[in-house]
């Protein structure tokens, strides 16, 4: 196969023209440093005097007049005397023929006629000059510094623009700016992710495994006349897994694998981003067979047009149209596929969804529950875990957690018990790492009034006693006042249920026990505080969205304005009039939503109120808590749950929800022990408030 052809890796390093200009620099700052010409003795004005002009051995000197100094000379039969032992040849073993004596004048002014005074008292002669040296790098430095400055700037903004490197790199210097910056996977590198290592996705794995297996076996399915897909579009949430599959069939596949960034393409310099799509498939057809993977593709595959100011020589634009041509242009070429991942399927340009392009279109969502036990057992394969873990249970408890979200619970668990000089990781570990993920890290020395903690208490209250007694809302696992993150005083964590159509009776529950809190902060101190802003911004989202999107209301009707493209700007696809026709009718929803559920407090206000002091006792609720305060919740699970499930996965998942309920009741009731006997002083303070 052509994959086989591939050169090895060459890790000599690769010559650059930098090389020499560090040389030539270290050349002339050492010859500034390192003196060159003449060794010589250091000596002083007055033993000149005394001793070298006294003796008659002086031949000449130079007055340097632009430094100071005195470069003395001494007569070539004198220099065997002991008083010049410490003179040496000169470098390179060169005879020394001066300057042999130097020294520092403080003035100046009559030296000279000081030597002829000692030359007339001493009866001696010898030369004496007044020269300038000249220093070019002091002298040239001022004119050639500012230039040198500019051509640096120049030069280091050239390389941040076109992302840094080597010479060698692709588009690491000026003159390879339009080089392809893709990294090559073959043999010799092939990343260590395979298709073992994905889970949770198996009917996008088997389609991608179906692409490798193009390249492999090519006349299996030409043989019929089929084509080759030309290119597979990962469309999916952030988290789910589009970059891993992608790094698996480089780990997979036995042929070249490219793979870069979207926004690699993209540079301030005009016609860059088209010139490194044709070097990308320049390289790739001299590969083939080989795939081509673009990462976070809608950086370069907008649609065209949007951008008013860019105009018809926009970057982007360009660059789009360049791939566009390479993936079905003239050019076409066979053995080259192109497989590219986003989350914003709907910002893309529509040629460039077409068949012939992007063939298939492959989603990865969320994982369901099956899913998400098999990603679980794939992250806790490497961990050090105790026998009590169960991967199911840990399942039911994180509904819509992406595949992202499990790794990063399985790290925090293993990072938990790691702090608490764990041998292994325990359940417990995993429920507080779930914890920390949902609510945030606990804050445990965040200072909160009484006053405060009171509010938050009948807040959270609220929540669960309106959860509990409507049929359709989710099932309770835990509520706590204890606070987490940034600003959540409180949270109340339920588990939703596996089911992709919701009816309006469902989300109206679903917007009553959102309600709850705020509701029971009316009734019980007439007042309302600010604890509520989160849950207001859900309603009101959940009520546009129900009259807007899924046509939930009769006034307005079965129409949906939803707008994931953005055809519509800024502009509305509806008038003014049904605008404010929305605006009441959202009003009215969440007004009769926030009656409804007053109305329900005010009924089970025995309930509101036991669960308030409890939570004001032990700051944390379980389910088995809420089942002993007020009995058991008058719907069951069964009752509660739609869906196009069957009976049997039906069942089976409402086990595992209600072990995954249990095993939080058990490992939360530890945590709740632990917090009593570390923090007894505010145990104290709880039970003299209750008494």
């Amino acid at each position: 196969m052509a994959g086989n052809n591939i050169p090895k890796n060459n890790k000599a390093p690769k010559f650059s023209i930098y090389w020499i200009y560090a040389l030539i620099a270290v050349v002339i700052l050492g010859s500034q440093f390192v003196q060159l010409d003449n060794n010589y003795q250091e000596t002083d004005p007055i033993k000149f005097f005394n001793t070298y002009v006294a003796n008659g051995h002086v031949e000449k000197i130079d007055i340097v007049r632009n430094t100071g100094e005195v470069k003395v000379y001494i007569h070539e039969e004198y220099l065997d005397q002991s008083i010049y032992n410490e003179l040496k040849p000169n470098y390179f073993a060169k005879e020394n023929h001066g300057p042999h004596l130097k020294f520092k004048l403080l003035s100046m002014e009559n030296f000279i006629q000081k030597c002829e005074d000692a030359m007339d008292q001493n009866d001696v002669q010898f030369k004496i000059n007044v020269v300038d040296e000249q220093n070019w790098l002091v002298d040239f430095l001022p004119g050639i510094l500012p230039f040198a400055i500019i051509v640096l700037i120049w030069i280091f903004i050239m390389r941040r623009m076109s992302g840094g490197g080597g010479m060698g790199g692709g588009g690491g210097q000026l003159f390879n700016i339009g080089k392809s910056k893709a990294t090559l996977f073959d043999k010799e590198a092939n990343p260590d992710v395979t298709f073992n290592d994905v889970a949770g996705l198996e009917e996008a794995k088997e389609e991608v495994m179906e692409i490798v297996d193009f390249l492999k076996h090519p006349k299996k399915y030409t043989s019929l006349g089929g084509k080759i897909p030309k290119g597979a579009l990962l469309v999916g949430p952030p988290g789910t897994g589009k970059t891993l599959i992608a790094k698996a069939m480089a780990g997979e596949a036995k042929v070249p694998f490219f793979s870069m960034s979207g926004s690699d393409f993209v540079e301030m310099f005009v016609g860059v981003g088209a010139s490194r799509v044709r070097d990308l498939f320049k390289t790739a057809r001299e590969k083939a067979p080989c795939i081509i993977f673009i990462d976070e593709i809608d950086a370069i595959g907008r649609a065209r047009g949007k951008n008013q100011m860019g105009g018809g020589n926009d970057e982007r634009e360009n660059t789009l149209n360049q791939l566009l041509v390479e993936m079905d242009g003239f050019s076409s070429e066979k053995g080259v596929i192109i497989v590219a991942a986003t989350n914003r399927p709907d910002v893309l340009d529509n040629a460039l969804l077409r068949p012939g392009r992007f063939d298939r279109q492959i989603g990865i969502d969320n994982p369901d529950l099956i899913g998400r036990e098999a990603i679980f057992k794939v992250h806790l394969d490497p961990l050090k875990i105790a026998g009590e873990v169960d991967a199911s249970k840990l399942a039911a408890q994180t509904p819509g957690f992406a595949g992202a979200e499990i790794a990063n619970v399985c790290n925090e668990a293993a990072l938990i018990a790691a702090r608490k000089d764990k041998s292994a990781v325990e359940m417990q570990d995993f429920q507080d790492a779930i914890d920390r993920t949902i609510g945030g890290l606990e804050k445990k020395n965040k200072i909160i009034s009484q006053e405060e903690k009171k509010i938050i208490a009948w807040h959270e209250a609220g929540h669960a006693v309106v959860g509990w007694n409507l049929k359709h809302a989710d099932p309770l696992v835990k509520v706590t006042i204890v606070p987490r993150g940034v600003a959540a005083l409180g949270y109340a964590q339920y588990l939703p249920k596996e089911q992709f159509l919701h009816t309006r009776d469902q989300m109206v529950d679903s917007m009553c026990m959102t309600l709850g809190g705020r509701a029971a902060e009316d009734i019980i101190f007439g007042k309302i505080s600010t604890g509520a802003q989160n849950d207001l911004e859900r309603i009101t989202k959940m009520a546009y969205a129900m009259i807007t999107i899924y046509g939930m209301n009769d006034k307005v009707g079965n129409v949906s304005f939803n707008d994931p493209k953005g055809e519509y700007g800024f502009g509305k696809p509806y008038a003014d009039e049904t605008a404010k026709i929305i605006d009441d009718e959202v009003r009215n929803m969440i007004n009769e939503a926030y009656e409804r559920t007053k109305a329900l407090l005010v009924e089970k206000k025995d309930q509101l109120e036991k669960i308030a002091l409890a939570l004001l006792e032990t700051e944390v609720l379980f389910q088995s808590d809420l089942e002993e305060l007020i009995g058991e919740r008058p719907f069951t699970n069964s009752e509660s749950r739609i869906g196009p499930m069957g009976e049997e996965v039906e069942e089976k998942t409402a086990n595992l929800v209600e072990e995954a309920i249990t095993e939080s009741v058990v490992t939360g009731e530890k945590v709740e022990e632990e917090v009593k006997s570390t923090d007894q002083d505010t145990e104290e303070a709880k039970v003299t408030q209750k008494d």
